[in-house]
């Protein structure tokens, strides 16, 4: 049988089930994490690749999915200044360019805290010329050398949704910015929770992060419904899912919040809740809880340590949000398929020795964009140690898996940092776009391009 293209070796192959890869780029060794497709009026497509290592964003020709090409990279900072910089997000709509800007997470990326980094947002045109976007404006969120802003919203208009520092405030809060005009961006909105205002609490109280209290309430990501653009959907860590009603952004005001943990995530996990995204055209809404990834774990961490024992359950949860104001979870979604020959018995015990925090990561986000595959019957997700998972939600009640790659496991270490735990196969984010191709970017090895088989 002869070895795949992107295989690293003949016993290094990866699994896969119902689909194909048509395409594999490297990046030229620069780590890509959130990613934002650009379809030209000339049907030209541009992949913009976010990234927790270095000052860069990518840019990537993938009008021909079976030969991307590494067009161009579009530089946030000086490097020898901002050594700590990352570009971990960013969102494409209306001709611009929206880059998030940071520092890295120290036990991912090998950085301290307070290492120099600008945080904020960048505002690129892409009309002009995609592959060489113009800067229009720099906004900075007031904290210096922090991590910035998170995973936002965008999907063209006047209002950045997101999740930013802030001066005063704990972690991030929901910070609304007016880019009417662009080269001018002026914050016209914010929203908290309590606990997030530093005044109002008790000096030494308050704590975010894997050593804050067990269930911390902090923004992670917003999401927005194109068929409901007056409600702004967030995963909110430790508070759960979050809906805000922003017909009026100046002042945002809470529809509702939905605790899911306990008993879900907690202890070793991620974003405990990371996404909160309604589907287009339904009552039903995505709630997830983040995973982690395991290479930073050993069996005596998760036996031993500050949360020991057996981890939380991770998901991705169905809501019915018929009304936003009563958020009901309804269905789970299933277990993935362990692949035949996978040499662990699951994706919880996987490498560890012990059952480590598996959970899902980023699923792919339509948000209203022409370019991008919007079908609210199916859900993609980068889970982690699992891979690219493709589900069937067309009944929310009985949701199937359709589809999976679990790519082949890395060889070399892309960031600095050395792990203790295992070197496995690491998927972080996925776009779909409007001719059905399915991009997935991995910790380590860069991006690959996927498509279902016919009848999937």
């Amino acid at each position: 049988m002869s070895v795949p293209f992107y295989a690293k070796s003949p016993e290094n192959q990866g699994y896969i089930k119902n689909m194909e890869v048509v395409g594999f780029s490297d990046l030229n060794g620069i780590n890509a994490f959130q990613m934002a497709l650009y379809k030209t009026d000339d049907g030209k497509y541009y992949m913009y690749c976010g990234s927790f290592k270095g000052n860069g964003v990518n840019i990537v020709d993938v009008t021909d999915p079976a030969n991307p090409v590494v067009a161009g990279i579009v530089y946030v900072s000086d490097p020898n200044v901002y050594f700590a910089q990352s570009t971990p997000k960013v969102q494409v709509a209306d001709g611009l360019l929206i880059v998030a800007l940071g520092g890295g997470v120290p036990f991912l990326h090998g950085i301290k805290p307070g290492d120099p980094a600008l945080g904020g947002l960048q505002i690129y045109d892409l009309k002009k010329d995609p592959l060489h976007p113009e800067l229009l404006s720099h906004w900075d969120t007031g904290v210096p050398n922090g991590m910035g802003v998170h995973r936002f919203a965008y999907n063209g208009g006047k209002y950045v949704y997101m999740p930013a520092e802030c001066p005063g405030f704990v972690g991030f809060i929901v910070r609304i910015l007016d880019i009417s005009d662009p080269r001018n961006p002026v914050e016209a909105g914010r929203w908290w929770l309590p606990k997030q205002f530093k005044d109002g609490m008790v000096e030494g109280t308050y704590a975010v992060g894997h050593d804050a209290e067990k269930f911390w309430g902090m923004c992670h990501a917003c999401n927005i419904c194109p068929d409901h653009p007056d409600q702004l959907y967030m995963g909110y860590f430790g508070g759960g899912g979050i809906i805000l009603n922003i017909s009026d952004p100046t002042r945002p005001k809470l529809i509702s919040q939905l605790m899911v943990q306990p008993p879900f995530a907690g202890k070793f996990d991620g974003a405990q809740c990371h996404t909160y995204m309604r589907l287009t055209g339904r009552n039903f809404a995505v709630l997830t809880n983040e995973g982690e990834r395991f290479p930073f774990f050993t069996k005596d961490k998760i036996l031993n340590g500050v949360h020991k024992g057996a981890q939380p359950m991770n998901n991705l949860h169905m809501i019915d949000v018929s009304d936003p104001a009563d958020p009901t979870l309804v269905a789970e979604f299933p277990y993935p398929e362990v692949p035949e020959n996978f040499p662990y018995p699951n994706f919880n015990d996987c490498g560890i020795g012990a059952p480590g925090p598996f959970g899902p990561h980023n699923i792919h986000e339509p948000m209203g964009k022409s370019w991008l595959q919007d079908d609210p019957n199916k859900v993609y997700c980068c889970y982690f140690h699992a891979g690219m998972r493709v589900f069937d939600v067309s009944d929310p009640y009985y949701i199937k898996e359709l589809a999976y790659f679990i790519p082949p496991n890395p060889e070399k270490l892309l960031f600095d940092v050395p792990v203790p735990g295992p070197m496995i196969a690491t998927t972080e984010d996925c776009v779909v776009d409007d001719r059905g191709y399915i991009y997935m970017d991995t910790w380590h090895d860069g991006m690959y391009i996927l498509r279902l088989k016919d009848g999937i």
